[in-house]
């Protein structure tokens, strides 16, 4: 029989009608990710970040020359200059080699005083600001007594200490960026303990360490993420400072801050040796600033509708 009413026939349900269930929008689903991609900037940044570790990481494959061979014949050839795009150093080796290379370890500098850093200021900042009392006050003692220092300073004093180095400026960078983990830990276990779910653990019985590992680090960990991703840049600026005072990489290691110390002196006469690594550092510590600050702004729970 023909079922039919008086707005048409009858028609099947569609599947979501029929269990309920209706497709979210991406923004509901992944309000953190659908954040991050309405900031474009936070999206420039990152593809710089990922095409410069893309380049460095397959170096030994796509760089035209050995970032160490030399053609005295060549000596300061400017940009374009056949089988030298980006130009020669004053020993006639390949700009763009070894700019490549020099992501290698500029890259490894950065991301490896962060991670060191990271793994002793952030348990260190939860341990002050969950316990609190006389630990509290010794750890932020210590604290002030590193910043007091500006931070290349203090980075100065350690290199100079253990002798210049690669590791030693690995050591010295990490030290220097300890007390902004710590700091900045201990300020955010310290809004985050007080909420409601913390309470009620701690009612539940659970000792503090369990508190510490399921209830705030996880409430903290966005914070962590973006401090890591904002504090690589300020070690890959610091590690190439220390490098362009001769404190750092040594030549003949194709470093970008070592690049600039090498060919200082002729600026005036080949500034393209000194502005092309220059600008190098400056792409990667922008780019990396504008993803941490467009990843701050994305999992920033007061900005959920922005």
């Amino acid at each position: 029989m023909d079922v039919t009413t008086t707005a048409g026939p009858l028609r099947p349900a569609r599947p979501e009608a029929r269990t309920g269930l209706h497709q979210q929008p991406f923004s509901r689903r992944h309000p953190v990710l659908w954040r991050l991609w309405r900031r474009k900037l936070g999206l420039v940044g990152l593809a710089i970040v990922v095409l410069v570790v893309l380049i460095a990481v397959f170096a030994p494959v796509i760089a035209p020359r050995d970032p160490y061979a030399q053609a005295l014949t060549e000596r300061f050839a400017l940009p374009g200059t056949d089988g030298y795009p980006l130009g020669a150093d004053a020993f006639g080796r390949d700009i763009l080699s070894r700019l490549m290379f020099g992501g290698r370890i500029s890259l490894a500098i950065g991301l490896s005083a962060s991670i060191v850093a990271l793994g002793i200021g952030v348990p260190l900042g939860l341990l002050s600001g969950f316990r609190g009392g006389w630990l509290d006050s010794i750890m932020m003692r210590l604290v002030d007594m590193l910043l007091a220092f500006p931070g290349i300073l203090l980075a100065i004093v350690i290199v100079g200490a253990l002798g210049p180095g690669l590791e030693n400026t690995l050591i010295a960078v990490a030290i220097t960026n300890i007390p902004f983990y710590l700091r900045l830990m201990r300020g955010t276990v310290l809004s985050v303990k007080e909420l409601a779910y913390v309470d009620a653990a701690r009612a539940a019985g659970a000792s503090d360490l369990r508190i510490m590992r399921t209830a705030i680090l996880p409430a903290i960990l966005p914070y962590v993420i973006v401090a890591f991703t904002i504090s690589v840049g300020w070690l890959i600026l610091e590690a190439a400072g220390l490098s362009f005072l001769g404190l750092g990489a040594q030549p003949p290691l194709p470093e970008w801050g070592a690049m600039l110390s090498e060919h200082r002196q002729y600026i005036t006469i080949a500034p393209h040796t000194v502005y092309i690594p220059g600008f190098m550092i400056l792409l990667v510590v922008v780019g990396l600033n504008l993803f941490g600050d467009a990843l701050r702004d994305a999992t920033d729970v007061t900005l959920r509708d922005s």
